[in-house]
């Protein structure tokens, strides 16, 4: 039975960098994207050069028909295969004080990270259990953790993946199946592009913002059999910001 690994928003930054790694481990890898195609496809051409199968998934992973209209395709046209990586990385952030949050920017960012992560870990889990094998990573974020003003939204939805990661860890580790969660501080990637970066540097002791590689490498530690006794952790990777 051939092994997959499937990334959500896997086309750019951390989820880019994720698809690669797992490909040099040797997966085939799914790559999820919502709408850039253009960049799906440079991440599709990173994976082959690893000389691995990529397949490009286009679907928004907060909308659960979609989800099961083109993943549950995907598995029936795929019986002899198995999803036993699933990397949670889809997320959005819509910024802004709380006052003046709009019920939109409140909803697109919790249904982006978290539902999402329940409409895709749903439509993988039963065959994973079946399986008596899986590796699930969550990838959330320091603000999950502390918490950042501006973002109530995405703190919130961050730290739902996180107690959902502790729960689910539980419930599935007698199948060997471990979930984990990588909580991100300040990565260079387009989604942190206009932070200011001097500014910031100066409250990480490690000066510096992180790469995307470096997270893929952590994350493709967990997905691999060595960290088969860790499960329900968070672990996090920010260069000493927040310990």
């Amino acid at each position: 039975m051939q092994s997959y690994a499937l990334v959500t928003g896997g086309s750019r930054g951390i989820g880019r960098a994720i698809c690669v790694k797992l490909a040099a481990m040797g997966y085939p890898v799914l790559i999820n994207y919502k709408g850039n195609r253009v960049a799906a496809e440079e991440t599709a051409s990173l994976v082959k050069a690893e000389g691995q199968e990529a397949v490009l998934l286009p679907f928004d992973v907060a909308d659960k028909k979609e989800v099961e209209a083109v993943l549950g395709q995907w598995q029936e046209n795929n019986k002899d295969c198995v999803i036993e990586v699933l990397i949670n990385n889809a997320g959005i952030r819509q910024d802004a004080l709380l006052a003046f949050m709009n019920d939109d920017q409140w909803h697109s960012v919790l249904d982006t990270s978290l539902q999402g992560m329940f409409n895709i870990t749903k439509q993988l889990m039963n065959p994973m259990l079946m399986n008596r094998y899986g590796r699930i990573i969550n990838i959330v974020s320091l603000s999950g953790l502390k918490g950042m003003p501006g973002q109530v939204n995405y703190s919130a939805a961050k730290a739902g993946m996180i107690g959902a990661t502790k729960a689910l860890a539980q419930e599935v580790a007698k199948r060997n199946i471990t979930v984990n969660a990588i909580a991100p501080g300040f990565v260079k990637t387009d989604m942190t592009e206009e932070l200011n970066e001097k500014e910031l540097t100066s409250l990480i002791p490690m000066k510096r913002f992180g790469e995307a590689e470096e997270v893929a490498d952590l994350a493709g530690f967990l997905a691999s059999r060595q960290a088969g006794y860790i499960t329900g952790q968070v672990i996090s990777i920010n260069g000493g910001l927040y310990t």
